[in-house]
């Protein structure tokens, strides 16, 4: 047997979460030849996996990066975690199909201003993302407000029906060309007035096309039950497959956080046992990050950058935006001093503080300390970034408990030089460092492969790929081998930019894209259609 590459002396944790074997994996043309004792002679390379565990890659359920991997694709963030596959269009955000891509900027997490966005359709941009050759391999969503962008423009209504014709059309349209599923956001402006019939609508061609049906829910304030129950009832509508996003988010819909998780997951439990297929995930942060920008109703957005900066001028316009219930003033549940400032480029004196002492500073309420800083930045308005420290780590873990949690980022894939080494999203550098180190070596909530079976097969299952995700003959060569001694995130809440430690290798589709802890400038991810 001619070996391209051998995998020598780890142990092999599979994915299944199948007790760990010490073996070797051979690898050919990108997939997995062999998995045991096997003879050195044949093998064109050598990894030495002596200390280290080798994983199937880490799938991330729940990621941001539509763009940024245009923008830079080695995704040096993801590698560095043994990353090897990620699944974008998530929340209702993301990069197509769109209508006007000024319009969409809103809507991309990690949206450059002076990048071009010449890319409509849902095959146009995987075409483009292919293109750069990404060092992970990418799924994508098709998201519901960027279908809404592109039909109904920014509305705070249901959809016409001629409105609802149109999204169908360009769903179908982003189906057939390899969309894996269909995602919402029904907490962001542009979906907040969504109708439960047209999200059924639209599930049902999803549904039709073998896809599923991921929701950033609805979330509204005392209505943790509500929340999760018409998640529920759209995918039953639709006979579709359901995933449900951060699902203990609902922790800050009502005063007793944890009994709206432990509810949250008995509603899973009783739809399961309907015959529904509902899954869910959860990142592994304790506080939530959206755009500030979200601050503002819909109808504020509309136009070029100096309409925009009128609207915030004026004291007029201000009165009736502060009667707005966005995401962000959910999040913030009438403690401001929760809601922190990430960075402000163009008022560097505000970053890292809460909009309650900017608020207190200059003389003014928080919603006017919010539009004071959008005006600032209104050149990069969609750029500014909030932390929301509203979870607790019991929350968080009640859901994590559950065998069937999947693990997943909720941010973009960046690198710490080059195009996007001014960039910042928490979790990037940190969600499955995080997890293995505190749920595995210090809470030893999970066995090792525990721990790797939520984020290799589980997730897998649900994209129903059947060769990835495990470490088996045949699969593919997605390979993440690291010292799980070692293995830990190093980003803190003001500096997440820090690289991982502990990943000594990691391999995509056959080819070794960190090897001993460094990136080789090598990629071999693929687009994946569906």
């Amino acid at each position: 047997m001619n070996i391209d590459l051998l995998i020598q002396g780890g142990t092999i944790l599979d994915g299944s979460g199948a007790p760990p074997q010490v073996a070797d994996v051979a690898i050919c043309d990108g997939r997995i030849a062999a998995v045991g004792n096997l003879p050195t002679a044949a093998a064109a390379e050598i990894l030495d996996a002596a200390q280290c565990v080798v994983t199937p890659g880490f799938i991330d359920i729940h990621s941001h990066s539509d763009f940024t991997l245009v923008v830079d694709p080695r995704a040096v963030s993801s590698i560095s975690q043994g990353v090897t596959l990620e699944v974008v269009g998530n929340c209702g955000h993301g990069c197509a199909p769109l209508g006007d891509p000024e319009l969409t900027r809103s809507n991309i997490y990690g949206c450059q201003s002076n990048h071009e966005i010449p890319w409509r359709s849902v095959s146009e941009y995987l075409d483009t993302l292919q293109r750069q050759t990404p060092a992970v391999n990418v799924v994508t969503l098709v998201p519901n407000g960027n279908l809404r962008l592109a039909t109904a423009g920014l509305v705070d209504r249901p959809a016409t029906a001629g409105e609802l014709a149109q999204m169908k059309h360009m769903l179908c349209r982003a189906l057939e060309e390899g969309a894996w599923g269909f995602s919402t956001g029904l907490e962001y402006g542009p979906e907040r007035g969504c109708s439960e019939a047209e999200i059924v609508q639209l599930c049902k061609l999803t549904a039709r096309a073998g896809g599923f049906y991921a929701t950033h829910t609805r979330n509204r304030a005392g209505e943790a039950q509500e929340t999760i129950d018409e998640a529920i009832r759209t995918a039953a509508a639709a006979d579709v497959p359901l995933q449900i996003s951060h699902i203990s988010v609902v922790a800050r819909l009502i005063d007793d956080g944890r009994r709206a998780v432990q509810q949250a997951i008995e509603q899973v439990v009783a739809a399961r046992r309907s015959g529904l297929d509902v899954g869910f995930d959860m990142h592994t942060r304790l506080f939530g990050t959206t755009h500030l920008s979200a601050a503002l109703p819909p109808w504020a957005l509309q136009g070029n950058k100096n309409q925009i900066a009128r609207r915030l001028r004026s004291h007029s316009t201000r009165r009736e935006m502060k009667a707005y219930e966005s995401i962000v003033t959910a999040l913030a549940g009438n403690d401001w001093s929760r809601i922190l400032v990430f960075h402000c480029a163009a008022q560097p004196e505000w970053s890292r503080r809460s909009i309650a002492e900017i608020a207190e500073q200059r003389g003014g309420d928080p919603f006017d300390a919010i539009y004071d800083l959008l005006l600032a930045e209104v050149d990069r308005l969609h750029e500014v970034m909030v932390l929301a420290l509203t979870y607790r780590e019991p929350d968080l873990r009640l859901a994590f408990e559950q065998p069937d949690c999947m693990i997943g980022s909720d941010a973009t894939a960046l690198a710490p030089d080059g195009p996007l080494s001014g960039t910042s999203f928490h979790g990037a550098y940190t969600w499955a460092g995080w997890f293995y180190r505190h749920f595995v070596r210090e809470q030893q909530m999970l066995t090792p492969q525990e721990a790797v079976r939520r984020l290799t097969s589980l997730p897998a299952e649900r994209l129903g790929l059947r060769d990835r995700g495990v470490i088996r003959e045949t699969a593919r060569a997605d390979l993440a081998i690291f010292e799980p001694e070692l293995f830990a995130e190093c980003g803190t809440l003001f500096e997440p930019n820090q690289v991982a430690t502990g990943m000594r290798h990691v391999v995509v589709n056959g080819v070794i894209t960190l090897r001993d802890g460094e990136m080789t400038g090598r990629r071999g991810g693929q687009v994946l259609r569906r």
